[in-house]
This record gives C-alpha cells, structure tokens and sequence, in this order.
C-alpha cells in the first residue's frame, strides 16, 4: 500500500510560481514511477506530467512542456511539480499518482492517488 498526501497548491495571479509536493509512505517508493493529474469541475481527469521510478525519464503534456517540470527525492518520498508561467487555464485540482508500470499518460495505469491540491489561477 501506498498513500500520498499533496500539498503546495494555492491562489496564484497569472504568470506566477508554485511548487506542488507530493510525500509517499512505504518504503517501496522507487518501485513506482509517480505522475501528476489535474481535473477541473465537469471534464475528465487529464495527464499532466510523470516520472520514472529513478527520475531519469519524465514526459509531460504538450500544454505544460517548457513550465512545469517534475522530479522526485527517492530517499525523501518525495515527488514534486514546479509550475511557473502560471495561466487561468492551469486552474484545476491536481492529483499525485502511483503507478507499478504501463503507461504514463493514462489514468488506468495508476494504482493510488492521493486526496489532491487546489490550484487556482487569476487573470
């Protein structure tokens, strides 16, 4: 079993800076690669970015490539998402997620979630 707790979000004007955090139990965390999904009120829970389990390999989705950046501190359990050139449109809940293999961009993939962390964005 795996839990993760968020935190890090907040109320930020466009074109500022947050940093997501993402802490672990367990001491198999390296045995999972570990992504960040966001989900706004009424749409479909939508892939951000991941990271493989050694945190050589990260991809991220097209709209936050150049502005988000994921990485993770195995020996800390630690994942996080730096986001800076904020948007409205980066307005969403966004959750830490857990996944023991297969893809990165789908939510199937991933096994535990965590309770996520508001981000809100203003113009």
């Amino acid at each position: 079993q795996v839990q993760l707790v968020e935190s890090g979000g907040g109320l930020v004007q466009a074109g500022g800076s947050l940093r997501l955090s993402c802490a672990a139990s367990g001491r198999t965390f390296n045995s999972y690669a570990m992504a960040w999904f966001r989900q706004v009120p009424g749409k479909e829970r939508e892939f951000v970015a991941a990271i493989s389990r050694t945190g050589i390999t990260t991809v991220y989705e097209d709209s936050v490539q150049g502005r988000f950046t994921i990485s993770r501190d195995n020996p800390r359990n630690t994942v996080y998402l730096q986001m800076n050139s904020l948007k409205p449109e980066d307005t969403a809940v966004y959750y830490c997620a857990a996944s023991p293999g297969g893809s990165y961009y789908s939510p199937l993939s991933y096994n535990y979630w965590g309770q996520g962390t508001q981000v809100t964005v203003s113009s």
